[in-house]
């Protein structure tokens, strides 16, 4: 009885950690030892490794990143936006991203990275 309910519990831990997963468009993310993990309202914004734009999946226009994300921002003040962006953008371009998101004035505004793991 109790093996049973020990393997239960075990699979639906397991199952719940494989329902969490990053709702933006898959890039390569650079590495940082002190990333944190957030529970507020996400908004992801992506940018590709060729440049282009998304806002919850749908691609937009760079020029249209901040009129997009302010309606996200007023419907939830609270929105914490993150930005998603590959490693190999030019620093200017992520640069450019990140004053567009900043002109929706979210809660929080995050940039994405991997866990950089070091072996010692």
């Amino acid at each position: 009885m109790i093996d049973t309910i020990f393997f239960l519990l075990v699979f639906f831990m397991i199952a719940s950690l494989a329902m969490t997963t990053m709702t933006g468009i898959k890039v390569a993310l650079p590495k940082a030892s002190t990333g944190e993990k957030s529970s507020q309202a996400r908004v992801i914004l992506t940018m590709t490794g060729n440049g282009h734009v998304y806002l919850k999946k749908q691609r937009v226009q760079m020029a249209d990143v901040a009129r997009l994300l302010r309606r996200e921002v007023e419907a939830n003040p609270q929105t914490q936006v993150i930005i998603n962006a590959d490693k190999s953008l030019q620093y200017g371009k992520v640069v450019g991203l990140i004053d567009e998101a900043k002109r929706a004035n979210p809660a929080v505004l995050s940039i994405a990275t991997e866990p950089n793991v070091s072996v010692r």
